[in-house]
């Protein structure tokens, strides 16, 4: 029978070389000071650069302490955070990204809220030290979010978090593909709570997501917990079609009744490419969930494993 600790802390890593080293001299003074059990688990996702080197590395030196998975290919933050999860064995289990912009020594904080009786504790950036542009476009996206769904967080970008072993059961039993794992965990809590840690700059190299990347991640976060979008659109369809219906109206008793034919064939081009755009949009929001539905039913495997590395 697989044995039990108190605290699993989950890593997924993609070419962060630069940055493992400095993590684990502060990641495991934290958790040693704690007087707890605990496992930290590394997901290696695919990295191109020395990072799976290095993982072994600290597996050989911290073996009771230390598991690594290692991907293939490179599926993502949420395949290797769902990766983990799947394979934690701690009572509670903490969320941390590997370039340090969390740093590991606000650990204690989220700890403290699950002693208290909460069942998911999220963390949000004090003083964030991201662009301006990317600070703002996350402020403008958040408020999305909680005018769409019934989510409410008020730093989903935030990755340090805390989750009760029940809430990971939830969410491994959800059998979830592309849903963000923070909102997902929210809708399973019955008491969830927030705690403000402080935010770093990034200690080496460059953020491994892009603008893109971000944009679908919110996407996803939005079309997997809301009809919103769709409603939204079938509304201002709606609007559209009222209005071209009148502006025809318009058209004809000028040209009939007034003579003015100006512009008229023209106008009426316009009015149909719009709607054309507008159509082409609802198809787009239709396929995206249809996609969604798609990507479940078919029921391909969502990642390789090509090693772990653990003490049994």
């Amino acid at each position: 029978m697989t044995s039990t600790v108190f605290l699993s802390v989950v890593i997924p890593v993609y070419n962060e070389e630069l940055n493992l080293p400095t993590l684990f001299k502060r990641l495991y003074p934290v958790l040693d000071q704690l007087g707890r059990s605990y496992e930290v688990i590394f997901t290696n996702d695919g990295s191109h650069d020395r990072s799976l080197e290095l993982l072994r590395a600290q597996h050989a030196a911290r073996s009771d302490v230390t598991r690594v998975i290692d991907f293939n290919s490179n599926y993502g933050q949420h395949m290797a955070i769902m990766a983990a999860f799947e394979r934690v064995r701690g009572e509670v289990i903490i969320t941390l990204d590997a370039d340090l912009q969390n740093p590991p020594e606000e650990i204690p904080k989220l700890l403290e809220k699950i002693a208290a009786g909460h069942d998911y504790v999220g963390g949000y950036r004090l003083n964030r030290q991201d662009s301006l542009f990317r600070t703002y476009a996350s402020k403008i996206i958040n408020c999305v979010r909680e005018k769409t769904t019934s989510i409410e967080m008020t730093d989903q970008g935030c990755m340090l978090r805390a989750y009760s072993r029940p809430i990971i059961d939830a969410i491994v039993r959800s059998g979830a593909i592309n849903t963000f794992i923070p909102a997902l965990a929210y809708s399973f809590s019955s008491h969830p709570a927030e705690v403000g840690v402080k935010h770093e700059e990034r200690h080496a190299g460059v953020s491994n997501y892009s603008f893109y990347a971000l944009i679908r991640l919110n996407f996803d976060l939005i079309t997997g917990f809301s009809l919103a979008p769709l409603q939204v659109f079938t509304m201002f369809a709606m609007a559209c079609a009222v209005g071209s219906f009148l502006l025809v109206l318009v058209l004809a008793y000028m040209r009939l009744f007034l003579h003015d034919d100006t512009n008229g064939v023209f106008t009426l081009f316009g009015i149909l490419f719009f709607l054309i755009s507008v159509t082409m949009i609802g198809i787009g929001l239709i396929g995206e969930y249809v996609g969604r539905t798609y990507q479940v039913v078919r029921a391909r495997q969502r990642y390789h494993v090509r090693e772990m590395l653990e003490t049994k």
